[in-house]
């Protein structure tokens, strides 16, 4: 009997090398089909989000604080994609969906602290906003270059201090033999149940760390466009009202979308299997999608930028051409 526990017991805390991420359907002519999916729309990210962080750079009507933080946000949908389609797409043509342990908890800290560090630039750009039209005579004096670096700075520190801490309480975790995941992309909460170990502190840890982080980021949101919303009102024209909210209407769509997105994912009750998978397809893959389009659609300051940089990029070609003749 002593013998039986003892083989139970190692069998229990044995050290897996990896999981098996088996969240997509397993028949090849639906996964050729999501390939193409999801391969176009990460090529429409890449391109849409380096597009922007172009514009921004080059054009100078677009140097400004606004845009500065735009910049940064498209760099940051670029890496949030970067660091889980990739993965998506190779499991879709390969047959093991194979990951290692070390490497889905490298992609957990990834998704955690890219997230957490675009929270964190969305409601400096809410600050922005709030400074622009609350406040249009302090503006220039308010927005200076060191205080929009500086948020920046802190805003990347404090989103990857977040995925450090609470990935490294996740390192030292035991695992089940049974390591299949119903998922795409590894995260910190779907992990939990195939841990053998006491999770009770790092699920505090994460909480507590989420409604922190979340709380702050939106209630600076929330007070920015509180303020935004009563000054608006309080404008006489009708021009006027339409102008100040021109310069705010993207950026709160971007934050909607965002936010949405993640309370979906993960504020929510525990969901079925296949909702879950549709949440967490639209918080990784397609919102790095929307920011470009959202900026470039509804913002004639970015379209002015980017017809611009179309003509100058024809009229290069055509003098190129020219000159060979």
């Amino acid at each position: 009997m002593t013998q039986n526990i003892s083989q139970h017991g190692l069998r229990k805390h044995s050290t897996i090398t990896g999981f098996l991420l088996l969240g997509l359907p397993a028949d090849p002519h639906i996964q050729v089909l999501l390939f193409a999916l999801f391969l176009n729309i990460y090529l429409l990210t890449i391109m849409g989000n380096l597009m922007m962080m172009l514009v921004i750079r080059t054009d100078l009507h677009l140097h400004s604080p606004m845009y500065f933080f735009l910049s940064h946000l498209s760099f940051l949908d670029l890496c949030l994609s970067s660091v889980t389609v990739p993965k998506l797409l190779e499991n879709l043509l390969s047959q093991e969906k194979a990951i290692s342990v070390e490497g889905c908890l490298t992609q957990a800290f990834l998704v955690f602290s890219i997230a957490w560090t675009e929270a964190f630039v969305l409601s400096a750009m809410a600050y922005d906003r709030y400074n622009a039209i609350c406040r249009p005579l302090l503006y220039g004096q308010v927005m200076r270059r060191q205080l929009c670096g500086g948020l920046v700075w802190a805003s990347w520190g404090l989103g990857f201090l977040d995925g450090f801490m609470n990935i490294l309480m996740a390192w030292d975790l035991d695992f089940w033999e049974a390591h299949v995941m119903p998922h795409f992309s590894c995260e910190l909460p779907p992990q939990f149940p195939k841990s053998c170990s006491d999770v009770s502190s790092i699920f505090a840890v994460l909480v507590c760390s989420a409604i922190v982080h979340a709380s702050g980021t939106l209630l600076l949101v929330s007070f920015s466009y509180a303020h935004i919303v009563t000054t608006i009102l309080s404008i006489r024209s009708t021009t006027g009202r339409s102008k100040a909210l021109s310069t705010c209407s993207s950026h709160l769509t971007a934050v909607s979308f965002f936010y949405g997105s993640a309370f979906l994912r993960y504020l929510m009750p525990t969901l079925s299997s296949p909702l879950e998978l549709v949440f967490s397809i639209q918080y990784c893959v397609v919102s790095p999608l929307v920011n470009p389009l959202v900026y470039s659609l509804k913002n004639k300051e970015v379209k002015a930028a980017l017809k611009r940089m179309l003509q100058k990029g024809l009229q290069h070609l055509t003098e190129q051409r020219a000159s060979r003749r």
